[in-house]
């Protein structure tokens, strides 16, 4: 796979697949790291006078151009600017008039934002054919194409795939980084190798818990998807999140962790509320006595320090999901507990996914206490399933 410093790009026109799927509250940005962690590769490429051209996505439009509107990166392209400290022109639409102009008007060293590649419908086509016309438009802005959203190559889309197909390619700064980190997580690892999953369901966990089981030397497990393992060991979870059609797959990983020596570690106690509010009222409760008329909503203190206590020493952590509702103060202890445990482990530790990566900069934490704070997110995940990864492999062949 070749990376940008194989490229010969002053006076070419560059087509970068970035990720800057960021969260937005109206047009305020909450979170920046993806914006963050794409200003590296862009800084290269336009110090060495290449005329950069930014496509990317931002969550999931419609196809509804009046509600879709909330999806526009034009609040991305104003805080890339700032971060880059240069002028970042916004086309208007993808392929269209307005980013036509746009590019034709870039002179060596400046760079241009399109509009959200997922208002054209073609970006995430199942049909070849439809996301390939799509895709040579893309690429007829450019001599060369740069692959920089890792947490969208785990998704066979038009900018992602098929332009790297159309246009001499490389992998800029933010895959290489990724790569390298995961390979950490899965060849030759340093153990003793200990992974913490959270977040609120457990079959968005399913693959790479299968294949962890294998690979791990103890599971923490935490957020929403705990209950689902708490009822399959047959006690009451009130009303918390739980995935009934799930529970005999819990189970079969139970006892496949019991076979193969793997220790999953569950919450002992949890902090239970009456409903889904900060202003709730709210109580901590042993993990196997959650009153049926309440909803957990993170794990609570005992479990936290019994959490840290499983990381202290260990060599690898990789943590995906938050231990709780983390945005209401009155469930985050649990998520602070944790990140704070991977710091004080002294170990490789990765930060995966957005939710934990949004936790850990919300809760204040220090970005450089950690290893490495992942964009990948479902990207991540599933290469630690051992799953191909498109966005990948169009590099590599």
């Amino acid at each position: 796979m070749k990376t940008i410093d194989d490229l010969e790009v002053s006076g070419k026109r560059v087509l970068v697949r970035a990720d800057l799927n960021v969260p937005l509250d109206g047009t305020r940005i909450t979170d920046d790291g993806r914006i963050r962690a794409s200003v590296p590769t862009l800084k290269t490429l336009l110090e060495r006078g290449a005329k950069v051209i930014v496509t990317a996505h931002l969550g999931r439009p419609k196809g509804d151009p009046e509600g879709d509107k909330k999806y526009s990166l034009a609040p991305v392209a104003v805080r890339l600017s700032e971060l880059l400290g240069a002028p970042v022109a916004f086309a208007a639409d993808t392929v269209g008039e307005s980013a036509k102009a746009t590019v034709a008007a870039l002179k060596d060293g400046e760079i241009a934002l399109l509009e959200n590649v997922r208002f054209n419908p073609a970006e995430t086509s199942k049909d070849a054919v439809e996301r390939g016309k799509f895709a040579d438009q893309l690429a007829a802005f450019a001599d060369l194409f740069v692959s920089d959203g890792f947490g969208a190559v785990h998704r066979r889309h038009a900018s992602v795939y098929d332009v790297a197909e159309d246009l001499p390619n490389a992998a800029g700064y933010l895959i290489t980084a990724e790569l390298n980190v995961l390979k950490r997580l899965t060849e030759n690892v340093e153990r003793p190798y200990v992974v913490v999953l959270g977040g609120s369901k457990v079959s968005d966990k399913l693959g790479v818990i299968d294949n962890l089981l294998d690979k791990a030397d103890r599971i923490l497990i935490g957020g929403g998807m705990v209950f689902t393992f708490l009822k399959a060991q047959g006690h009451e979870v009130g009303k918390s999140l739980l995935e009934e059609d799930q529970l005999d797959t819990v189970r079969g990983y139970l006892e496949r962790a019991k076979d193969s020596g793997v220790e999953i570690v569950l919450p002992v106690d949890v902090v239970a509320a009456t409903a889904f509010a900060a202003d709730a009222e709210h109580d901590v409760v042993a993990a196997d006595a959650i009153p049926a008329d309440r909803l957990g909503l993170d794990i609570g203190p005992e479990s936290g320090k019994l959490f840290a206590a499983k990381l202290a020493g260990v060599k690898t952590v990789f943590w995906n999901g938050p231990m709780g509702v983390f945005e209401m103060e009155p469930y985050a202890a649990g998520t602070r507990a944790v990140a704070q445990g991977l710091i004080d482990s002294g170990a490789f530790t990765v930060v995966g996914g957005g939710d934990s990566a949004a936790a850990v900069r919300a809760l204040g934490f220090d970005e450089a206490a950690f290893g490495h704070i992942s964009t990948g997110g479902g990207a991540s995940l599933e290469y630690l399933e051992g799953k191909d990864l498109p966005g990948i492999s169009v590099l590599e062949g």
